[in-house]
């Protein structure tokens, strides 16, 4: 048994499916930037992307069985030739449309026009800024990504983003091998700074734990820390982020169109129900509910303090 279903037994709690609402879609690996946090290790070397088979096949299936969103991720999910077919599949069945948006993407050349786009089809951008110190940023993203940042939120403000026309919001990330710090402060502080000393507004901001894998994974371990984040993420554990956890209500799909409790899982190949792939179109949304939550180890972090789920915090 997993410590994360260890935990769960002891707190006599199961975690079951709720109903579908979020079809998220990870079109590749392949990124403009090679994050130090990044559980997807995508890096602007790696050449995985979905293909023109796959990407229609679920075309189709989004337009036979709508989901309420349609959460769209990557890598830089932008650099996809089906990203922006998608998008206007999507918005067209009736879904609303994340872009989990890495901001320097708007700094790209043949990308200058991809904000009005987004305003255009108005999709929810969910961008991701680990700090609103420059410093903070360099140490995850590299040098130079913290300004660029901050020209693509302004880009994003342009269009109205942030500024009560179209949502965006931010997420946050710890730095090193600490949960985050409570999202409503953690936010008013980001709106302070980010205002104050560049002009940017935005909606909310996301707080998520770091997950115990990929390049996360082999920095704990080279600094000898892997066993006292499990630790801390164990006796973080809160029974009461069991009820919002993104697997209850969520389908990963990955760029193949193999299916998935979370984009985490992905990362670690643990397919959904099983060792042998299911794909988007072998099944709908009634099969999935009867299909049970595949955990492990790493589900720890989603649930630990306030909780983390691609929405944020669970809990006040």
């Amino acid at each position: 048994m997993n410590p994360f279903d260890q935990k769960l037994k002891e707190h006599q709690k199961r975690l079951q499916r709720s109903a579908l609402e979020t079809l998220q879609i990870n079109l590749g690996r392949k990124c403009n930037q090679a994050c130090r946090h990044c559980h997807v290790d995508a890096a602007p070397w790696r050449s995985e992307m979905m293909d023109a088979t796959t990407a229609h096949r679920i075309f189709e299936w989004i337009e036979r069985y709508p989901p309420k969103v349609v959460d769209i991720t990557g890598g830089a999910p932008e650099l996809s030739a089906f990203f922006q077919p998608l998008v206007k599949v999507s918005r067209g069945a009736g879904c609303r449309v994340i872009d989990r948006n890495n901001l320097t993407i708007l700094e790209e050349p043949g990308f200058e026009n991809l904000h009005d786009f987004l305003a255009e089809h108005e999709v929810e951008i969910i961008a991701s800024l680990p700090c609103y110190e420059p410093e903070n940023v360099h140490k995850q993203r590299g040098q130079g990504v913290f300004d660029k940042s901050i020209r693509g939120l302004l880009k994003l403000n342009s269009v109205g983003y942030g500024c009560g026309k179209l949502p965006l919001h931010l997420v946050y990330n710890p730095v090193g091998a600490s949960l985050p710090g409570p999202q409503a402060a953690l936010e008013e502080d980001y709106r302070k700074a980010l205002k104050e000393s560049h002009g940017v507004h935005f909606d909310r901001l996301l707080t998520l734990t770091n997950q115990p894998i990929a390049r996360f994974a082999e920095d704990l371990r080279a600094q000898g820390q892997w066993e006292a984040y499990m630790e801390l993420l164990t006796q973080a554990f809160n029974p009461d982020t069991l009820e919002g956890l993104m697997c209850r209500s969520t389908l990963n799909v990955g760029y193949q169109g193999d299916l998935f409790d979370c984009d985490f899982n992905q990362m670690l190949g643990l397919h959904l129900a099983g060792k042998k792939p299911i794909y988007l179109w072998e099944v709908d949304p009634e099969h999935w509910s009867k299909l049970p939550i595949t955990t492990g180890a790493h589900c720890l972090a989603c649930s630990a303090g306030a909780g983390s789920s691609c929405t944020g915090a669970l809990t006040g």
